[in-house]
């Protein structure tokens, strides 16, 4: 049995989307991490070639944008973002939110239609 705990074994860094995670457990096909963004703060609009992810939104609101579809999400609320759906999320209120990824995240495998911050 394999055991993390967040606040011991998962260290925070920045993605290159921009937003702050915490990979709470990795697996041969998935991973799970713990995302938050400050009010106002937003990812950059990408798509993943391979990685089908769920959000679960653990505090905060946000606006969520997959493929044009865009809502208000809140805690409770879960999006599935299927392989090669573009999206985003901007925080309205600081945002935490746990990240389930199929198979698990790598940055090689995230893509924009344009480059960050340009």
């Amino acid at each position: 049995m394999e055991i993390r705990n967040r606040d011991r074994d998962a260290l925070p860094f920045t993605t290159i989307d921009g937003s702050t995670i915490r990979e709470i457990m990795r697996a041969e096909a998935q991973s799970l991490a713990e995302a938050s963004l400050p009010a106002g703060g937003a990812t950059t609009r990408h798509w993943h070639g391979a990685a089908e992810e769920l959000y679960y939104i653990l505090e905060g609101s946000a606006r969520m944008e997959v493929d044009g579809d865009v809502r208000e999400i809140r805690p409770g609320d879960c999006v599935l973002i299927p392989p090669g759906a573009r999206h985003t999320i901007e925080a309205l209120e600081d945002l935490r939110f746990l990240c389930c990824c199929a198979p698990p995240y790598r940055d090689d495998d995230t893509f924009f239609d344009e480059a960050p911050n340009g």
